[in-house]
């Protein structure tokens, strides 16, 4: 079996291959590549609203740590400078704040149930894969 065989371009005569041969030959290499470039602008896309929506929640969950701290510090200071007990109140008000933005983390990501809620694994990850799936159909 020649060259030209294997490729699938033999005319018979075992020569070049056909003017018609090398056109069908381009027009099924231009569909393939086509389809894998379809294909990957597909993965590219998926890829970027992947990143923005990473980015999207650790700044929801960024802020709502800085929140629990911000609002700690300042019940702690708003304590001292009613009362009087200088730096005691906004040490321990700044450790509740610390401990507040944690637990409303672990809240958001679903690593411990609401308030009033049994927790169980199953259910806190559908509800993280409902607000992927929120968030995803959001970007449309």
């Amino acid at each position: 079996m020649n060259q030209t065989s294997q490729q699938g371009g033999d005319d018979g005569a075992g020569g070049t291959p056909s003017e018609a041969d090398l056109s069908a030959r381009r027009d099924k290499l231009t569909r393939l590549l086509d389809e894998r470039r379809r294909a990957d602008e597909k993965v590219a896309a998926k890829q970027a609203s992947g990143s923005t929506a990473g980015m999207a929640q650790a700044m929801k969950l960024s802020s709502e740590f800085m929140a629990g701290i911000a609002a700690g510090g300042m019940m702690g200071w708003l304590l001292d400078h009613w009362v009087g007990t200088s730096p005691f109140g906004l040490i321990v008000f700044l450790l509740l704040g610390f401990a507040a933005g944690v637990l409303n983390v672990l809240r958001a990501t679903g690593q411990v149930a609401e308030q009033g809620q049994p927790y169980s694994r199953e259910a806190a990850q559908k509800k993280v894969e409902s607000r992927g799936a929120d968030r995803d159909s959001g970007d449309k």
